[in-house]
């Protein structure tokens, strides 16, 4: 089978790279690198050719559909592309002073939680001690 031959790629696999091609080429991406990338795409979410027969089916990943395509990541949609880049920085700021505060928060609640833990440990110890 020569390089570049797709005949053990199934009709969905095919039509999948055809879509992929499609949207790359609206974006002005030139037809052969537009090819090029859409079956780079397909057979890393499909694992390459997947022709029907006994144990030759693989289980479909969606890691490459995940990937990239929009600001603010998998949930921001339009409404976190149209605010400028300072206003989502100053929001990422703010998140992270935030985490950061929780987390000072939670690693001191457990340290009075050990501390605490130790305190009636030793009581407990020295109650039993006293009584024998």
């Amino acid at each position: 089978m020569p390089r570049g031959d797709k005949s053990s790629y199934t009709n969905k696999q095919k039509r999948k790279a055809e879509h992929i091609e499609e949207g790359y080429e609206k974006r002005g991406v030139s037809k052969d690198e537009a090819e090029r990338r859409a079956w780079a795409t397909v057979n890393k979410e499909t694992g390459g050719g997947n022709k029907s027969g006994s144990g030759r089916g693989v289980k479909d990943t969606n890691v490459a559909a995940k990937k990239g395509g929009r600001i603010g990541g998998p949930r921001g949609g339009k409404a976190a592309a149209r605010r400028p880049a300072a206003a989502r920085s100053r929001s990422a700021k703010k998140a992270a002073a935030t985490r950061k505060r929780n987390a000072a928060a939670r690693s001191s609640a457990r340290k009075t939680a050990r501390s605490g833990a130790r305190k009636t440990a030793r009581s407990g110890a020295r109650k039993s001690a006293r009584k024998r």
